[in-house]
């Protein structure tokens, strides 16, 4: 019975890293796409601007552009603060669940974790030069 008892921890544990690896690999995946989006969007910025989306979707004439322009102007600093704030949260969330998951692991899924962060961390790098070029 105790035998039964020490598998069925055993199970359980094995199960709760199983678990707690996967929503971590999820977490910093959503996390990474989100780092790794250009303002533009998630197509590497080949989305129209807002008011071109706008004018098209709505047929605007050339008055209802000028007026709506200044207040795409006015809203894009806002909403690009609020975006990187709402990353840089996340950011912490994330760090701090894997920092309390990886103890957890065994080595070998520590370095692998490692490695998946690196990767990320890598490629939102890259994204963000990326844009950065095509912004000069």
């Amino acid at each position: 019975m105790v035998i039964k008892g020490a598998n069925m921890r055993r199970k359980n544990y094995e199960n709760m890293k199983q678990t707690l690896t996967v929503i971590a690999a999820i977490a910093l995946g959503a996390f990474s796409f989100a780092q790794a989006q250009p303002p533009g969007g998630p197509h590497g910025g080949g989305h129209m601007n807002p008011l071109e989306e706008m004018s098209s979707t709505l047929n605007l004439t050339d008055a209802q552009k000028a007026k709506v322009q200044p207040i795409v102007d006015q809203a894009k600093p806002q909403l690009q603060t609020i975006h990187q704030e709402a990353m840089t949260k996340a950011k912490a969330v994330i760090d701090a669940s894997i920092t309390q998951i990886r103890p957890l692991l065994t080595p070998e899924q520590q370095t692998k974790l490692d490695a998946i962060v690196k990767a990320h961390e890598d490629l939102h790098n890259a994204m963000k030069e990326l844009h950065e070029a095509k912004g000069k």
